[in-house]
């Protein structure tokens, strides 16, 4: 997500300083002003979070990356005037509400990183009123990788048909956090909660049929309509309305399935798509 946003915002006029933090989980969060320049404006945190079944995994370390260190930028551009752009995701609903979801529905998050995303939403809220939260749909790559690893594995592949939500790839998630910077950078005060993922709601069953279909993965992959053992992370509905963001910056939804191939050439491994892997040091 970074590497994609950075090519998008070097496009631009902008003045960025990158920072890579390789281990959030052990990341110093004392020392943002080592990594900080004191000139900037808009601290965009790139740290795209959507996977529940990792944070499960991992309680600790989506703590600190999914609230812990984006409080401490958020303190930190607090008391400097800076604004902060932060990610949160389609995972801080319950999934029981029959339509879409707005921006003004209350979170009721029934996983980890659900709960640890509106956590830091409503303090960010509380904290820094100069902010952008962009929530988000279904990290398509994802499911793009349960496909693959079922097909390596030649076993069938589970998926709830009964979940339903919108994929969103990385390239047009981070054509849209480029769209709001740009704005925001022309002086727009349009600070505040909102949400993006790709045009057409399908469920799980479904969006791996599609991703099975694909030129590229090899055929005879079985995928069936059932719940897996993570599925219980699952909501039942995280279908968002995208109108807010449309309204405010122009943003329209673009169709997910537009993007389906590209996101798999880069779920691939270098070598599979033809780039040699650099020399260990």
């Amino acid at each position: 997500m970074g590497k994609i946003l950075l090519e998008k915002l070097r496009e631009t006029h902008l003045q960025v300083s990158p920072l890579l933090v390789s281990d959030p989980a052990s990341a110093d969060l004392k020392a943002l002003e080592n990594w900080i320049p004191e000139d900037t404006d808009l601290i965009v945190n790139a740290l795209w979070l959507s996977d529940p079944e990792a944070a499960e995994r991992d309680p600790e370390g989506t703590h600190k990356a999914a609230f812990s260190l984006p409080l401490a930028i958020a303190e930190f551009a607090r008391d400097r005037g800076m604004a902060l752009f932060q990610l949160s995701s389609c995972y801080v609903f319950d999934g029981r509400k029959q339509s879409g979801y707005i921006t003004s529905n209350p979170g009721q998050p029934v996983n980890e990183l659900g709960n640890w995303q509106w956590e830091c939403e409503q303090a960010l809220r509380t904290l820094l009123p100069r902010h952008i939260i962009l929530r988000t749909g279904w990290g398509l790559s994802r499911f793009i990788r349960k496909v693959q690893k079922s097909t390596a594995s030649q076993s069938a592949l589970s998926l709830p048909g009964r979940c339903r939500g919108q994929p969103v790839t990385v390239r047009d998630l981070a054509r849209v956090m480029t769209a709001v910077v740009l704005q925001l950078d022309c002086g727009a005060e349009v600070w505040g909660t909102y949400q993006y993922a790709g045009a057409e709601e399908i469920n799980l069953y479904e969006l791996g049929l599609a991703i099975a279909g694909l030129p590229g993965i090899p055929e005879g992959i079985r995928v069936v309509d059932d719940v897996p053992e993570w599925g219980q992370l699952e909501p039942l509905n995280t279908t968002m309305i995208c109108t807010k963001i449309r309204n405010t910056f122009g943003i329209k939804q673009q169709p997910w399935r537009s993007g389906l191939v590209d996101e798999l050439g880069m779920a691939k491994k270098p070598e599979e798509r033809g780039v040699e892997k650099a020399p260990a040091d």
